[in-house]
């Protein structure tokens, strides 16, 4: 009996599971090796990666038996958006391997590529979910110039999260006390000397590398499609 195909938004999912348990099982390989457990928050800010590629899922369900501007996919698309700076803010962990490893860094950093690499996969992949569905209802040009605000809110959301400590929790749990502290960084930007070179540093990454793989994408499907 020949097997059914496997959808593609399963074989998605399998994909983007299998680079989560590739970096599970050097996570693992690591504490075994150092008798400790350590770097417990790649973990767990893994897991957060995952929320917005699910929450997009729920959009694009939503997408198809609603319009946009309808209450529904308006709550889910604001949930997506406060959770996906969690994705590309994995980015920054690198910044541990000075201070928590004194030994062979090389283990320790290749640990950590492992889970930045499937981090930016997942933001990568939600986003692109996004900005498809963006493509369908406005021209290219403007969809991609949504993209790049979208992109930049991410950028800024990094910077109070490794900077302030804040998190996409406290967009619910405690929205006024995070308004409160931003305020004044909106306001007087020049006040914070890292705010802006920060923000925009991981403004140029995050759009560059996300316009290279929009293009790859791009390339390698006409390419296919080609006799």
């Amino acid at each position: 009996m020949k097997l059914q195909r496997q959808t593609p938004g399963v074989d998605l999912t399998i994909t983007l599971v299998l680079a989560t348990v590739v970096s599970l099982i050097l996570y693992v390989a690591m504490v075994q090796h150092s008798g400790q457990l350590v770097f417990q928050y790649l973990v767990w800010n893994l897991f957060l990666a995952w929320i917005p590629l699910g929450l997009v899922a729920v959009l694009l369900w939503l997408l198809k038996r609603h319009a946009w501007s309808a209450w529904l996919p308006l709550i889910v698309t604001l949930l997506w958006l406060a959770f996906l700076p969690n994705s590309f803010y994995m980015v920054t962990d690198f910044i541990h391997l000075r201070t928590v490893y004194s030994g062979d860094i090389v283990p320790a950093a290749v640990l950590f590529t492992a889970f930045v690499f499937t981090g930016l996969l997942l933001g990568y992949t939600s986003l692109y979910f996004v900005h498809h569905e963006l493509r369908r209802r406005m021209a290219p040009r403007i969809a991609f110039g949504w993209v790049a605000v979208i992109v930049a809110i991410c950028s800024f959301a990094i910077y109070i999260g490794r900077d302030l400590r804040w998190n996409s929790w406290d967009v619910l749990t405690n929205p006024a006390g995070l308004l409160f502290d931003l305020s004044d960084h909106v306001v007087h930007p020049g006040r914070y000397g890292d705010l802006l070179p920060q923000t925009v540093s991981f403004f140029v990454l995050l759009l560059g590398m996300y316009a290279v793989v929009w293009r790859l994408l791009s390339l390698v499907s006409r390419q296919v499609r080609q006799p």
